[in-house]
């Protein structure tokens, strides 16, 4: 039977329907716990190593200070973040965040503090991976010499391929290696019987209060925010999460008491089994903790939580450092070509593959101290803008004019708190790397000049902006 239509009945062929083009996009495929596990699993590591230099920076004492202050600044970052991320639900987190609300070069700049914060995270976490597994299997005297760059590439381009081949198996993976290297930490205290001091922890013979005085806590501040640093990565997901408004504030608090818990077991089980000069330059000191319990059963499950620690954060890094530079490509803040998603595995796929070489480059060629530097300092930066986003944010929509998935109280508190303590961690990090400090602060500005005068003439300005909010305040 022929279908009558009006070009039938003009003796006209009806025109085929032209086929519509199916978009490519991430997939909502994550939950509470994904976010928990990828903003934990990023942050965990920070208690397996890199912690304990601010115990060299300035003491025990000064370590646990910086560890709460720090902890104060990061539980400012996650209301914040949750109040600003549930309502703009999109990939590139902060980066998406400043687009909207303050304009396109904070957003350039946020979103390469974000790549330059997660690519050094997961260089430090592919050099602490090789120095593991060298003083592992030399401890254990399993084989003789082990080369830990090759460890370290290894651990990079498997975490990219991985990563490469689909968001929902990355993060599921990260939430039970996440969980196995929390254990570790758990199983470590009351191995060492905290409820009976003296008997293993020796606090008492142990602890020197303040060598440097009150300067040593203001220069501890710099590593103090490696207990937390990568926790506001729980925002990178929030494109590829069913329920973003609920989800992304429950991950990210709850990482955040996590991470608290997790920080205070560890400095007490690390000051009370180690001097403060060792323990302020050891690479792995959680692992070197159990190694002094003279546990071989302890040792092995503590080499196998800093592992996990270590591929866990790594993980995370790569996934977040690809979704910020995802973003920017289908902006066109950078080129275009980095905003393609894989057709099969629905993620970033050039964006991952991109940073493979850069992040083994850095690897085997930078000190540790010399990434997490870089990191922090990324980090901060990022901090810094995001209070003056949320104040900006308060002010040209304020409560009632939009949906909030959540609205973090005491307002503007948080925001004057953060600012504050970044203030005080700047300080910390001129202090012992001040050419580091100048340099990026160099680079960044050049940045900014190449994309105002370059990038940004590429830029299809009405397309950046996917809320459909009211005009702010003001307009």
């Amino acid at each position: 039977m022929t279908d009558i239509t009006p070009q039938n009945l003009a003796g006209v062929a009806a025109p085929a329907a032209e086929p519509v083009a199916r978009r490519v996009a991430l997939k909502r495929v994550l939950g509470p716990a994904h976010v928990w596990g990828l903003g934990v699993g990023i942050v965990l590591v920070g208690e397996f190593m890199g912690w304990n230099f601010a115990v060299g920076k300035g003491g025990a004492i000064a370590a646990l200070t910086a560890c709460w202050l720090a902890g104060i600044l990061y539980t400012c970052v996650a209301m914040i973040d949750s109040e600003i991320t549930s309502t703009v639900a999109a990939a590139g987190g902060q980066y998406a965040q400043a687009k909207h609300i303050i304009g396109p070069l904070a957003a350039f700049n946020v979103g390469l503090y974000l790549v330059m914060a997660y690519t050094m995270l997961e260089v430090s976490n592919a050099i602490v991976t090789g120095d593991l597994i060298e003083a592992f299997t030399h401890n254990m005297g399993l084989v003789g010499e082990v080369d830990k760059r090759a460890f370290m590439v290894l651990t990079i381009v498997f975490l990219a391929w991985l990563n490469y081949r689909g968001v929902l198996a990355t993060l599921t993976l990260n939430l039970v290696i996440t969980a196995i290297a929390f254990a570790a930490i758990v199983t470590l205290f009351l191995y060492v019987r905290p409820w009976a001091p003296g008997e293993t922890l020796k606090h008492g013979d142990l602890l020197t209060g303040l060598p440097y005085g009150g300067l040593g806590i203001l220069a501890a501040m710099h590593f103090g925010l490696w207990f937390y640093l990568g926790i506001e990565g729980t925002t990178q997901a929030a494109e590829e999460v069913r329920s973003p408004a609920r989800a992304l504030p429950l991950g990210t608090l709850t990482g955040v008491m996590t991470l608290l818990i997790a920080a205070t077991i560890t400095w007490y089980v690390g000051t009370g089994l180690m001097p403060w000069e060792y323990l302020g330059q050891a690479v792995t000191p959680l692992y070197d903790a159990a190694r002094l319990t003279g546990s071989a059963p302890l040792e092995v499950f503590l080499f196998f939580g800093t592992l996990f620690a270590t591929i866990a954060s790594a993980n995370g890094c790569i996934n977040d450092a690809s979704r910020a530079w995802f973003a920017m490509g289908r902006d066109r803040y950078m080129p275009v070509w980095f905003g393609a998603v894989h057709p099969r595995y629905h993620t970033p796929f050039r964006s991952i593959v991109f940073f493979v070489p850069i992040a083994i480059l850095f690897a085997v060629s930078t000190p540790l101290d010399q990434t997490i530097t870089l990191s922090i300092l990324s980090g901060l930066l990022g901090y810094t803008l995001m209070a003056l986003s949320v104040v900006i944010f308060r002010r040209k929509w304020p409560l009632g004019t939009i949906d909030r998935g959540y609205v973090h109280p005491l307002h503007p508190l948080p925001a004057i708190l953060l600012l504050a303590l970044c203030a005080v961690t700047y300080v910390a990090v001129f202090l012992g790397y001040g050419s580091q400090l100048l340099a990026m602060m160099a680079f960044f500005i050049v940045a900014s000049l190449w994309f105002a005068l370059h990038r940004y003439k590429y830029v299809r300005r009405g397309d950046q902006f996917t809320m459909r909010w009211p005009k702010p305040n003001g307009y």
